[in-house]
């Protein structure tokens, strides 16, 4: 008997089992990945869980095992997300860079996904945090709660490269939270602008505005 549990065709019986293990954990990523894109590129209450599985080649039995509804497969997509952003983002507000380079790599990089963006999908996309946000803000809780946590990171890096500023005496921001606040805003507005006129030139305008809310020449810049 403990020879036939060993023996090739127990063997075949696991390798069978890795595969399907294997599977399941793809469709859930599969999942992840395209509720992001039918939010994003659509809306939230355009999309049903049926939209999610089409996109995803995944049955609805699979999306069931993982999530109990939409907003938390959302929530948990939205996480993975941020996550897979946060170490492009650690680098670009490294103590190590000058705190205004921070703030100008920051617009470049949010310029380059926007472009690429609109070559793959024909359209400026914007914000998805913002726009979902904007959506489903008193409608579902959780979903919403994880999208200001999403904001409050995004404002906590811009804080920080805003004191370091203050503090080596580039700019006069005596209060970093408060103009972090101000700067996100206008930053997310211009996003969302970009989005409304699917054109991502308007975003060349960020720099320039951030600089300006805080008193700096985009000039001034190069040896700070």
């Amino acid at each position: 008997m403990l020879l036939w549990q060993c023996g090739p065709a127990n063997a075949g019986r696991k390798f069978r089992k890795d595969n399907f293990m294997g599977r399941v954990s793809d469709a859930k990523k599969r999942l992840m990945d395209a509720v992001l894109e039918l939010f994003w590129s659509g809306s939230y209450g355009s999309t049903t869980i049926d939209h999610i599985c089409e996109k995803a080649g995944v049955k609805k039995g699979s999306f069931y095992y993982f999530f109990q509804s939409k907003s938390e497969l959302a929530a948990e997509a939205l996480d993975a997300s941020w996550q897979d952003k946060q170490a492009e983002l650690d680098k670009i507000f490294s103590p190590m860079v000058p705190p205004l380079d921070r703030i100008r790599k920051y617009c470049e990089f949010s310029y380059k996904i926007q472009r690429e963006i609109k070559e793959k999908y024909g359209r400026v996309l914007g914000c998805p945090q913002f726009a979902l946000g904007a959506e489903i803000c008193t409608q579902e809780d959780r979903l919403q709660k994880k999208i200001q946590e999403i904001l409050d990171y995004k404002r906590k890096y811009l804080e920080s490269a805003i004191r370091d500023a203050h503090a080596a005496g580039f700019i006069k921001a005596p209060d970093p939270a408060a103009k972090a606040r101000m700067i996100l805003a206008y930053y997310e507005g211009l996003l969302t602008q970009a989005r409304i006129q699917n054109d991502v030139d308007v975003l060349r305008e960020t720099v320039g505005g951030i600089f300006a809310m805080l008193g700096v020449k985009e000039t001034e810049t190069a040896t700070v």
